[in-house]
């Protein structure tokens, strides 16, 4: 198949970009480089089944006839969304009804990458997809929250009126190499930190729970819902919780760091519990992340330390 991916100099974009080259397909990657690095396809650039075109989603395009086209644009970081409010706005609406008219033009298949956000602060735990959420549309972080939330009713839209064949996929955390390194979430911020004997910033009492899927487990459940019939959101995340300070600790193994952990007050709207419940990705296509956090954190050792001598060094780090 011809595949175009958005986002595709991001984190996830990237590694996917990699597993469908690896499937055989031919790939187009668009990106407007607002938080993508294109050091996360340099290792594509003599790669023959490959394209890269720079380019904003908001804008309208055409990239030719395309098979099935994997959404993944749009700023995910705290640190990014927050300073790209507008933009992350309007990538989640704009910009992913450009696709959609891209998918419907040539009848491609569509799958959307939404988010664990959508569930906001939840009240129900763990998060089943039937649960409708909990979530400020007003508060700092509603620029993703809403951005994404928007873009599953825009999705479902082009299902339901357009007969364009959709996907919804609903990502939690995840880590790996290809994180940006000061993105602010919490795996990135842990280990640049352990590896610069830094403190390890730890907000509120570090009660508060994550789920971290590794890439390689993210990416296969993506494939995996990519083959389905299924139309409505699916959880691909790692269903083992984690409190922050316990990975915290975890990282402080890992690294083999001296670090402390320090305490911060914690952000508005900050989610007390994240858990994906994924009865429904096991049912429909067997899938289950099978790398465990401290596994995943040392297959992600050797990225983070490059970035820390890289920023020691003055340079840019290659992302392997």
């Amino acid at each position: 198949m011809r595949i175009l991916i958005t986002g595709a100099a991001g984190f996830l974009g990237s590694h996917l970009a990699d597993a469908l080259l690896a499937e055989g397909h031919t790939v187009l990657g668009v990106d407007n480089l607002c938080t993508g690095s294109l050091e996360n396809l340099r290792h594509l650039d003599r790669e023959p089944r490959f394209e890269f075109l720079q380019h904003d989603l908001c804008e309208p395009f055409d990239p030719g006839r395309v098979d099935y086209i994997f959404n993944f644009a749009s700023p995910a970081s705290p640190v990014d969304y927050s300073r790209l409010g507008v933009a992350t706005l309007l990538v989640g609406s704009v910009g992913t009804c450009n696709a959609l008219g891209i998918a419907k033009k040539y009848g491609a298949r569509f799958l959307h990458a939404s988010t664990s956000e959508c569930y906001g602060d939840p009240l129900v735990h763990p998060q089943a997809e039937d649960y409708w959420g909990n979530v400020n549309p007003v508060g700092p972080r509603s620029v993703y929250d809403e951005s994404k939330r928007f873009s599953e009713a825009l999705t479902m839209a082009w299902w339901r009126y357009h007969g364009v064949d959709t996907r919804l996929a609903r990502i939690f955390n995840t880590y790996g190499p290809r994180l940006q390194k000061n993105d602010g979430r919490v795996i990135s911020n842990f280990m640049m930190q352990a590896l610069r004997g830094e403190d390890l910033t730890v907000y509120g009492a570090g009660d508060q729970t994550r789920s971290f899927c590794y890439i390689s487990d993210e990416i296969e459940g993506f494939l995996g819902l990519a083959r389905t019939d299924e139309h409505y959101p699916v959880n691909i995340g790692n269903p083992v919780e984690w409190t922050i300070l316990d990975c915290a600790r975890a990282v402080l193994r890992v690294t083999g760091s001296a670090s402390r952990i320090a305490y911060a007050p914690l952000p508005v709207d900050d989610p007390i519990h994240r858990q994906p419940d994924i009865s429904k990705a096991k049912r429909l296509f067997g899938w289950e992340p099978k790398i465990d956090l401290e596994t995943g954190l040392r297959l992600s050792l050797d990225y983070f330390r490059g970035c820390v001598e890289s920023d020691a060094e003055g340079k840019t780090p290659v992302r392997a």
